[in-house]
């Protein structure tokens, strides 16, 4: 995992009140898979989705980096649809998954400025 996602499991460990990492409001459940969509509905962005995050990596990983795309598939756990290849598939690529995860952090970790916009021609024309 990467430092900040070490540094999260961590803060959470010292507030642990249930088994679970990330509980549910009544603790002896985990969060629902609606409880993203919900605090991106308080923030009001519900212009965005959850699973608008793991496309958002699946671009950035295909469109900024050199990792195959098994490397990216797999970190995002989804199923190989090909019977052939997934009967071939025996290793986990779990230290390419690990390095493209630490990149992805460093890039989340860091902050973008707009850079200048130059018109092409002028607004009036």
């Amino acid at each position: 995992m990467s430092a900040p996602a070490v540094e999260v499991l961590r803060q959470q460990s010292q507030a642990a009140t249930s088994a679970f990492v990330f509980p549910g409001a009544r603790g002896e459940r985990p969060l629902s898979n609606m409880a993203m969509l919900a605090l991106l509905k308080r923030m009001g962005r519900s212009d965005l989705t959850a699973h608008g995050f793991r496309s958002t990596f699946r671009d950035w990983a295909a469109e900024q980096t050199n990792y195959p795309r098994e490397v990216a598939e797999m970190a995002l756990a989804h199923a190989v649809g090909d019977k052939v290849e997934a009967a071939y598939r025996r290793g986990d690529l779990f230290e390419k998954r690990q390095r493209l995860m630490a990149e992805w952090a460093r890039y989340c970790d860091t902050i973008r400025t707009a850079g200048k916009i130059v018109p092409i021609r002028n607004a009036g024309t």
